[in-house]
């Protein structure tokens, strides 16, 4: 028998609060990181949340996979509570569910139903649905945010961030491997397809995080080619991420000087420049009317 991860008589209506009386929010830039398991997309992540929260962001990162693990770097290598935890222990209100990182970086993590348990595409919907109905974009206040998005398998629940207006600006991490490029296509496809439903969400580019591959290079660029596209950037590969990791740091704090720093801060000025702010909550263009 399939256990459901949160029942909809247990959701807890009552916790909305009044969000539009919290005044001050600005336009927010929404981007999401989609990408095979592994590829490498959260130490992306957490290092372009922290090079733009050095330079003075107020950054949102959200992790959008069951392992709940997406600023584990930003938090000095420490998982915190996820939002579902909170749903699953009848608490209300923000309080630890979003928790200030490096350099004030905003960490969440939707989190998952407990091991073989549930649906997890169903637990980043929930996920999301508690942050509006708390107000924690209106409370924080970001000007940029981030979603950590797990791409191996495109569901409804993964592909919310594309689908319900949640991000403006999708970009896929990728490698020269096989599967990553399988998977980065399946992405792009997806992306296009909820395009053409009406979805304003758009395909910005690929960032390929190398791996040392054969011909890796050519294989992206090839890659990109077929999914009309272009690569942002060109990650090397380097053992500062690892040594950074072991420290539970990201490279922009445990080797700020370093050529691998660098280019992530490279990269998130090219993230900025590619995408666009728009109104709204946590998703674009959209208010607590709209969600009553």
């Amino acid at each position: 028998m399939v256990v459901l991860l949160i029942p909809e008589s247990s959701y807890d209506h009552s916790v909305t609060l009044n969000c539009h009386n919290i005044t001050g929010n600005g336009p927010i830039r929404r981007v999401a990181l989609y990408g095979k398991g592994g590829i490498g997309k959260s130490t992306v992540a957490s290092n372009v949340s922290a090079a733009l929260a050095e330079k003075g962001h107020r950054v949102m990162q959200i992790g959008c996979d069951p392992k709940a693990d997406s600023t584990r770097l930003l938090r000095g290598g420490s998982k915190g509570p996820s939002v579902l935890d909170s749903v699953r222990e009848g608490r209300t209100g923000l309080d630890g569910i979003v928790s200030e990182g490096y350099a004030g970086v905003l960490c969440v993590e939707c989190g998952g139903p407990r091991p073989g348990t549930g649906c997890a595409g169903r637990g980043i919907i929930v996920a999301f649905e508690t942050l509006e109905r708390r107000c924690a974009v209106e409370t924080f206040r970001p000007d940029v945010i981030i979603y950590d998005v797990l791409g191996d398998v495109v569901c409804g629940g993964f592909a919310m961030p594309i689908r319900d207006g949640y991000a403006r600006d999708v970009f896929i991490v990728t490698s020269g491997e096989t599967m990553s490029l399988y998977a980065a296509a399946n992405i792009s496809e997806a992306v296009h397809c909820l395009r053409e439903d009406g979805c304003d969400a758009r395909l910005s580019g690929l960032i390929q995080n190398s791996r040392d591959v054969q011909g890796e290079d050519e294989l992206v660029s090839r890659a990109a080619g077929s999914m009309g596209t272009e690569i942002v950037s060109r990650i090397p590969r380097s053992r500062t991420v690892q040594e950074c990791e072991a420290a539970g740091k990201t490279v922009i704090e445990g080797a700020p000087d370093s050529p691998q720093a660098v280019a992530y801060r490279a990269l998130a000025a090219k993230i900025l420049a590619a995408t666009e702010a728009s109104e709204g909550g946590l998703r674009q263009n959209y208010t607590q009317e709209d969600y009553s």
